[in-house]
């Protein structure tokens, strides 16, 4: 009978993803995870000046390249910068912040004159087809106490933003000082950016790309905009001698910002009014005005001012901007349409690379 030789024992696999290893990675992920949600919730207070210091970064990028073959000292060229960018934008803001306030408490002061001496209802009862429209208003709607309550409204909300002016200096404090660092840095934070994503270069690249697409039709192609069409309707309501052009023309501009609404919902009950006082020449202008000039600068403008740099369907747009700005206050202007770009950006990196895979399997 022969012995049978014992089967050789297989040597031991190495195994690195043993269990006080698999603990530790567990660990190291919960603790990197904690982390990062405290510094979500310690930047998250900064979100407005970080949203507008980076959308000023990227727009005054070429002007910093520049500067920085005149002047070979990199923290005095973004200083410079800066300053001149401090000069362009907080002058214009502080000027026509001073004359909001004004011209809101003189445009309430205004609207509850008109209702309270009862020359709305007299405008309407002169209008034979319109006559029976006052006395249907006064039994649905309560207009004397809705005016009050909206100057009341507008009061408070004047007086609030008188008492926060520190604040909102500090704001704009807080944004210049970002964007020193944006400026001076901006090649050390991309590159940062790219050592730690795990996407490749190329992938890095085009997603740099968009969102710098993203931020330069936002700020040109939809904030300019918005603010050539609200200046332009403000010059008319100061021409046609209507109160707080101003504050119309901002409220103008505001409104052009976000996709569906437009400058046509101020200007087209400042046209029934005119023509309800019986100013039809006025009600006439204005409203040519606004369907040819001011309705038709965002067809002229944007192809000028953007390009092809990003088309974006209505309902994505309106989205973006509406969603931001309800999440992220003022700066979801900038903060949304990125933050949707860098999304769409990834999702469709994820469909090339799940179709290359498919490919490659098929193949």
């Amino acid at each position: 009978m022969h012995e049978l030789n014992p089967r050789p024992v297989a040597a031991p696999i190495p195994n690195d993803w043993d269990q006080p290893s698999r603990v530790r990675t567990l660990v190291l992920l919960g603790v990197t995870a904690f982390g990062i949600y405290l510094c979500y919730r310690m930047t998250a207070p900064f979100f407005s000046a970080i949203g507008w210091a980076l959308a000023l970064a990227v727009v005054f990028a070429p002007f910093q390249r520049w500067l920085e073959t005149k002047i070979k000292h990199p923290s005095l060229a973004s200083l410079v910068s800066v300053l001149v960018i401090g000069l362009i934008v907080v002058v214009p803001a502080t000027f026509v912040g001073q004359q909001l306030l004004v011209q809101a408490a003189k445009g309430a002061e205004f609207i509850e004159t008109k209702v309270k001496s009862g020359e709305w209802r007299r405008a309407l009862e002169a209008q034979p087809r319109l006559a029976p429209l006052a006395g249907k208003i006064e039994r649905q709607i309560n207009l004397a106490g809705t005016v009050k309550t909206f100057s009341t409204w507008l009061s408070s909300t004047v007086g609030a933003i008188v008492k926060g002016s520190v604040f909102q200096a500090i704001g704009f404090c807080l944004i210049f000082y970002l964007l020193f660092f944006f400026l001076r840095d901006r090649r050390a934070a991309l590159q940062a950016l790219r050592s730690l994503s795990p996407l490749d270069d190329a992938e890095m690249d085009r997603l740099f790309g968009r969102v710098g697409d993203t931020i330069h039709a936002t700020i040109y192609g939809t904030l300019a905009v918005a603010c050539v069409q609200g200046l332009l309707g403000g010059l008319m309501f100061w021409w046609l001698g209507l109160p707080a052009p101003l504050l119309w023309g901002t409220v103008m501009a505001l409104l052009a910002v976000v996709p569906v609404f437009g400058a046509f919902v101020i200007w087209i009950p400042a046209a029934l009014f005119l023509a309800l006082e019986g100013s039809w020449g006025k009600a006439v202008i204005l409203a040519l005005w606004g369907v040819i000039v001011v309705g038709t600068i965002d067809n002229l403008l944007c192809p000028v001012l953007v390009g092809n740099r990003l088309k974006q369907h209505t309902v994505l747009a309106f989205v973006s901007l509406v969603g931001g700005l309800i999440l992220f206050g003022p700066a979801g202007l900038i903060l949304g349409p990125v933050v949707l770009t860098i999304t769409m950006a990834l999702l469709e990196t994820w469909i090339s690379r799940t179709t290359a895979g498919s490919r490659k399997r098929d193949s």
